[in-house]
């Protein structure tokens, strides 16, 4: 017996200025299922999400749930429909307790007062079912993002939410927490909810998903089983194009006689990394494979004065520099993209253009201001050379999709002309398309003499783009390989034994 929908968007038509951000768009979901919506930055996701939530209104269509009309006025009604969302970048209280998170608005009152013992039991009741065996009256500060993330959830549960949307709910987790993720989706699934699951990883996609649907461009481009598409198939109607096109690279040509841009002589600091040494020729690309924890980003870190290191020596061309503070590393020329953009990398409120100046007008000095025109003239080339999706220099930098605050993040180094580049994971969190678009200018900067230090959790892109590949482990470097001839077998393998 089929499933019966509990959601059927139908002839989704929103239009903003300038653009047909949905174009008669259908979508539906079952009862009991997992379904996952797919496309690249800007194909149209979000928008389709902030209409079914209220956010967005829409010019066109009709949304039923449970065969009912409904037009929600915001995310409040929403969820007093039954449609809760979980966003990649948790939005939950820090400072209060998992359990004051999960009830906080609709607390249990006993007595004119709020029911502390019942909220708790009641927490520790609902995270239990996740299999978690937490102190719920602990600040949520205190747990990783996949704590956080199971109790964004946990609230959706205990307000008998019909529809659970997860959007980008993995990008910030590793495999182990991955796996618990997805046992909690499919228990939920088999207690009838219905979850709609954004991701840009496809093996995810595949293991968790009943079915996808594929926008581009605001259109729809199917329906699909998930046994109907295979990988390949599936990223040529996300993109257009088919995926050998999109991965076409070639990585940097390093001479053998090429000078040292970067020499790190067992260096440390006093807690994350116990002693590394690291050297980087001109024009070279050495990709940092590990673990989550295995001090990849804390070593990127002491390279760019971010954290102090207590031992050993940096040379950046030839010259030994001691990094106190990132400005030191700036005037060094030193670019570093951090792990965590919306935190660390991209400030939401200013403009494009503000963002893309600050290293820039840093190397300067703030006694020598550019013009308003100087600067819109240089954002503007790089909006252009990176092909950044914005009407104008001036739209709000937090405005943008993921893919395209990266694209800010780069733009404003490489409009910087450093002599070395540290991308922590730059592709996380971004279509297809995107990644590739950003692997490609990382090989073009090595080519007109950049040398860039790549950080990435994906294996495949690591080989893709790496002259060499340093592996690391329990904070310290246990290999060092050749990108050209290993395979993710072989990083794999020195990962889990801990020595090349």
């Amino acid at each position: 017996m089929p499933q019966k929908n509990i959601l059927e968007m139908k002839g989704i038509t929103i239009q903003f200025p300038g653009v047909k951000a949905l174009d008669g768009v259908d979508f539906s979901l079952r009862e009991g299922e997992i379904h996952s919506l797919l496309g690249e930055n800007g194909a149209g996701k979000s928008t389709l999400i902030k209409c079914l939530t209220g956010v967005n209104r829409m010019d066109e269509g009709q949304i039923l749930l449970d065969g009912r009309e409904i037009r929600p006025s915001g995310p409040s009604q929403a969820m007093e429909l039954g449609i809760s969302t979980v966003f990649q970048e948790v939005n939950l209280c820090p400072n209060l307790s998992v359990a004051e998170n999960i009830f906080v608005g609709r607390q249990p009152m006993k007595h004119g007062q709020i029911n502390w013992r019942e909220i708790n039991s009641r927490a520790e009741e609902l995270m239990s079912r996740f299999h978690l065996n937490i102190d719920v009256t602990r600040p949520l500060s205190y747990y990783s993002t996949a704590i956080q993330q199971m109790t964004s959830i946990a609230r959706a549960v205990d307000v008998k939410a019909k529809i659970l949307i997860l959007d980008e709910p993995t990008s910030s987790l590793d495999e182990n927490e991955v796996q618990l993720l997805f046992n909690v989706m499919r228990e939920l699934r088999a207690n009838g909810m219905g979850i709609i699951f954004i991701t840009h990883f496809l093996d995810q996609i595949y293991a968790v998903s009943d079915r996808m649907t594929i926008l581009r461009n605001g259109h729809l481009i199917g329906t699909y089983g998930i046994n109907e598409l295979g990988k390949v198939e599936l990223v040529t109607k996300m993109v257009g194009k088919d995926m050998d096109v999109i991965f076409n690279l070639k990585r940097a040509e390093v001479p053998g006689d090429a000078d040292y841009m970067l020499k790190a002589e067992h260096i440390g600091d006093a807690s994350h990394v116990k002693d590394i040494s690291i050297t980087l020729k001109k024009g070279e690309l050495v990709g940092f494979a590990g673990l989550l924890g295995s001090g990849r980003t804390e070593t990127a870190e002491m390279l760019f004065g971010a954290s102090r290191t207590v031992k050993g020596e940096i040379f950046v061309d030839g010259e030994s520099i001691t990094l106190r503070q990132p400005f030191d590393a700036i005037k060094a020329r030193i670019a570093f993209c951090p792990e965590d953009r919306k935190r660390d990398g991209i400030i939401g409120d200013l403009s494009i253009r503000e963002n893309i100046m600050l290293a820039v007008q840093s190397r300067k000095g703030f006694m020598h201001p550019m013009t308003k025109q100087e600067q819109t003239e240089l954002a503007d080339k790089y909006i252009k050379l990176l092909g950044i999706a914005t009407p104008d220099c001036e739209k709000k930098a937090g405005e943008l999709s993921g893919g395209n605050q990266q694209k800010v993040i780069l733009a404003r180094w490489m409009a910087a002309e450093p002599k070395i580049l540290i991308l922590d994971e730059p592709t996380r969190g971004i279509d297809i398309g995107a990644k590739a678009e950003i692997q490609r200018l990382m090989l073009e900067m090595c080519g007109e003499g950049v040398s860039v230090i790549f950080i990435s959790s994906e294996l495949d892109e690591i080989i893709r783009c790496s002259n060499r590949i340093i592996i690391m482990r329990d904070r310290e470097k246990v290999a060092e390989v050749d990108g050209s001839s290993c395979t993710q077998q072989d990083i794999l393998k020195i990962i889990a034994e801990g020595a090349a």
